[in-house]
């Protein structure tokens, strides 16, 4: 739908796939991308991103679970892969820009380039691109920024386009059903302790990259009380459990802050804040990042996080994104061992 809709705006358009991964579905996909482009009557190339998908998304995905992380790994491969390898490839073949089926919206201003939730809320995607820069915003393009879901397909039925009855909702490398057995297959998980935040032990686990927090159920655990992962120690090889209570979190950590206006704010910023993809935005205030050499920062720029409302299970690895009404203002990624249980 994109490249048909730069098309009849009489852009000249060509169709780039990237190859990712080698399975049945990414064989399926290539062949659908080729069979489109040819109804639309435009060249098709294919890249071979691989090796690439395999060191930036799919290592990075099985070290942050390894460390006790829950990663997002469609935030790793928009900022390398697509918007990265793929863009610069792009580039290179001499486009003005690289189009995609993204629910976004970019505005130009006097004062650069500003990313912007999509028209269809429902369907928004902007948290997954916060990683983007002003150069990389003045070369991509969303075509489809402007429509609903519902309006896109009933579009692309009318031109006789193939319409996806449903969106998928796994990784496109692992089913979500399998993911236990991925990432047994990439590393040895050892097994170790349970403990309850005193210390005392209540069990034993078979792997910190199997659990995550929030997580009650498949503990193995008998308990008179409901328990939940309010801790992953990967230093002790360790699970603490704990209360429901002991699940909030009112001020955290981040690191590798992306901030789109170029100039990382020297003030507290007053913003909403979303700590995964369907949570809701919630008022909070982001500090201005710090640089120490400390075992809390491990000489990384740390960024502080307070919610006017506690949050409930905080997970490191995940991404937070911070918004200003419809404005993407950046995000980062939340930090291992730095939440303060409050409620």
């Amino acid at each position: 739908m994109a490249a048909l809709l730069l098309k009849e705006a009489g852009h000249e358009v060509t169709g780039i796939h990237a190859c990712l991964w080698d399975s049945p579905r990414s064989e399926r996909q290539a062949h659908q991308a080729e069979s489109i482009c040819s109804t639309l009557n435009i060249p098709f190339y294919v890249v071979d991103l691989k090796r690439e998908f395999e060191l930036y998304v799919v290592n990075s995905f099985c070290q942050e679970y390894k460390q006790g992380r829950t990663p997002n790994p469609c935030v790793i491969c928009n900022q390398h892969i697509k918007f990265g390898f793929l863009l610069y490839k792009a580039l290179s073949m001499g486009t003005d820009y690289l189009a995609t089926g993204h629910y976004a919206r970019i505005e130009r201003l006097e004062d650069g380039y500003h990313l912007l939730k999509a028209k269809d809320t429902g369907k928004d995607q902007s948290y997954f691109i916060y990683t983007l820069s002003q150069e990389k915003l003045r070369c991509v393009l969303f075509p489809l920024s402007s429509y609903s879901r519902a309006e896109v397909q009933q579009i692309a039925r009318q031109r006789g386009l193939p319409v996806a009855t449903k969106p998928s909702q796994d990784i496109c490398f692992i089913s979500q059903k399998h993911y236990h057995t991925f990432l047994s297959q990439r590393f040895l998980s050892l097994p170790g302790d349970i403990v309850d935040p005193q210390g005392k032990i209540l069990g034993h686990h078979r792997g910190i990259a199997f659990y995550t927090i929030g997580q009650r159920h498949g503990l193995g655990l008998a308990s008179g009380k409901p328990l939940y992962v309010v801790r992953i120690e990967p230093g002790h090889n360790r699970i603490v459990l704990g209360s429901e209570e002991e699940l909030y979190s009112q001020e955290i950590a981040i690191k590798e802050l992306n901030w789109i206006a170029d100039e990382v704010p020297s003030e507290p910023v007053p913003v909403t804040a979303k700590i995964r993809y369907k949570s809701r935005e919630v008022a909070a205030t982001l500090f201005p990042p710090c640089y120490c050499e400390s075992e809390r920062s491990e000489g990384e720029a740390i960024s502080d996080v307070w919610f006017s409302q506690p949050q409930r299970a905080v997970a490191p690895g995940q991404a937070i994104v911070f918004y200003r009404g419809e404005e993407v203002l950046g995000g980062g990624i939340i930090s291992n061992g730095e939440i303060k249980m409050q409620k």
